[in-house]
């Protein structure tokens, strides 16, 4: 039986730090660390790797559930992954504990509030957002691609696969440019 540790930051600017003091003090012996979005489960590496890892007995912390999922979908896939494993799930600053009843039901809830936290702030983001068009303040990001320089190589019979390779972008944004 081990003690395995998982932190996650959402973007490259925050820090890992606080998370990881946490697990060392919670006695993990080897901690997994990554900077990535916890809305989906896709592009977690370490978290795959930890998943891929854990054998029955093994005690996967963290310091809160939203460290490890943003959506009940996805929680509950690892919640599921982690029971047929045999690992027990524990949190540093949540009183979740998989082995028991109460800790099963009080970790689905926390989930519930947790997935309910993410849909309000995307709601209030598109709130923002469209404020900010219509004030006129937000005009989206730069172009990422010349469409001068696409028209032009269109115009001197240069394929989209080529316009592509020629100014390194993806062949799919050059195709939506030209229509």
């Amino acid at each position: 039986m081990a003690t395995y540790g998982y932190a996650r930051v959402s973007t490259t600017d925050q820090d890992l730090t606080i998370q990881q003091e946490a697990l060392k003090k919670a006695g993990c012996t080897v901690i997994r660390s990554e900077k990535a979005t916890g809305t989906k489960l896709e592009g977690r590496r370490e978290l795959a790797t930890l998943l891929d890892f854990l054998t029955s007995g093994d005690v996967l912390v963290i310091t809160r559930l939203d460290r490890l999922a943003r959506s009940m979908d996805d929680l509950s896939a690892i919640a599921r992954q982690l029971q047929e494993k045999g690992v027990e799930l524990r949190a540093t600053e949540q009183p979740i504990d998989t082995t028991s009843p109460a800790g099963k039901a009080f970790f689905q809830m926390l989930g519930v509030f947790s997935e309910f936290e993410t849909n309000l702030r995307k709601e209030r983001q598109l709130e923002g957002i469209a404020a900010a068009k219509k004030a006129g303040v937000y005009k989206g990001r730069k172009p990422s691609i010349d469409g001068e320089k696409i028209k032009q190589l269109t115009a001197e019979g240069v394929g989209p696969a080529e316009i592509a390779k020629r100014l390194g972008v993806a062949r799919s944004s050059v195709y939506r440019f030209l229509t």
